[in-house]
């Protein structure tokens, strides 16, 4: 079963692309439900992804295909209702959405946890994060991360990680290093003398002691984001 506001946004996909041909845009899809981000409308698109309704396709603007639709939406004279599902109380300590800030951040490719890979600096989509995730001023960007050599900092292959854009960083903090010009990777930072160490945490890794001028930081880790 789908809630009201699943069905409104199911509804207006696909009367949008049987007039124009083309699904309607983010912004569109924000206004026609009145809602106040596009994070709201990332969480509906997911959930209709995931009921099967509707299937993304990867590296197309605007690439929603409706797969199927629900009985009641195939009738004359359809018009969304609100099903029990809209009104289940919320968990104890939830939130309301309407209060979440979240921010809309670039995935700037991949970053790897393990060899380093080739630097990434194309925007592959964008992720709704929560405000409070977001560290200080600055800049902010997330990266997919790729490999486990940080599996036991609670790092996994395929998490996003939030990073806040700097040059500098402390002992300790995990980092986007950019190696010899040409290799990122996320480790954490250690400064020994004219040397850094670029620190896995995972034993089946060993740690990388490189002069300093070989080693660029990009930015320090500030949050992570797990889907299941």
């Amino acid at each position: 079963m789908l809630t009201r506001k699943q069905l409104e946004l199911l509804d207006f996909i696909q009367k949008r692309v049987a007039r124009d041909g083309v699904p309607p845009s983010f912004d569109e899809m924000k206004d026609a439900l009145d809602l106040r981000s596009k994070s709201g409308i990332h969480r509906l698109i997911t959930a209709l992804e995931e009921r099967g309704f509707i299937r993304r396709l990867a590296h197309r603007a605007r690439a929603i295909e409706i797969v199927k639709l629900p009985e009641a939406m195939e009738k004359p004279g359809f018009s969304p209702r609100v099903i029990e599902g809209d009104r289940t109380a919320p968990p104890r300590g939830a939130m309301p959405v309407s209060e979440v800030h979240a921010l809309e951040l670039p995935v700037m490719g991949r970053i790897a946890a393990g060899v380093p890979i080739e630097a990434i600096s194309e925007v592959s989509h964008h992720v709704a994060v929560p405000g409070s995730m977001l560290s200080g001023r600055g800049q902010h960007y997330a990266l997919e991360v790729k490999g486990d050599s940080m599996i036991e900092a609670g790092i996994n292959d395929g998490d996003i990680v939030v990073i806040r854009e700097q040059s500098t960083a402390d002992n300790g903090d995990i980092v986007v290093a950019l190696v010899e010009g040409h290799e990122a990777t996320l480790k954490r930072f250690r400064r020994r003398g004219g040397m850094i160490a670029l620190e896995a945490a995972n034993p089946a890794y060993e740690t990388r002691v490189l002069p300093e001028d070989h080693v660029k930081v990009q930015g320090r880790l500030v949050g992570l984001i797990r889907s299941y």
